[in-house]
């Protein structure tokens, strides 16, 4: 999961799967976002989600690669192993926001202005 230049929440994953499933039939989502720690602080996000298929999830999944990981060895592999494994990319644009929370459930959201 990564941050595209537009601020959408970006996920790379499989057609098959139960996001993206869950994503095509209702653009409505959330994302819970866990520190690294064990018990340590998470967010929740919500917001619309879009599912970007191939082609034109290409390009988009080179910009995901991009803000996770940097360069890429080989952009022109990396082109060719997505389209071979059909990839996708979940992009869910940020409605609102819990505060940042440490155990329990977030009393309220935050819009996003």
């Amino acid at each position: 999961m990564g941050v595209d230049t537009a601020g959408r929440v970006v996920v790379s994953s499989y057609p098959e799967r139960a996001k993206a499933k869950n994503a095509a039939r209702n653009e409505l989502a959330s994302v819970c976002v866990l520190s690294d720690r064990f018990d340590g602080e998470w967010v929740q996000v919500d917001g619309r989600v879009e599912v970007v298929r191939q082609p034109e999830a290409i390009e988009a999944l080179v910009e995901y690669y991009r803000s996770i990981s940097g360069e890429h060895p080989d952009w022109e592999d990396y082109r060719q192993a997505m389209i071979r494994q059909e990839k996708v990319l979940l992009r869910l644009t940020i409605d609102r926001w819990s505060p940042i929370s440490q155990g329990g459930f977030p009393a309220r959201l935050v819009p996003v202005d």
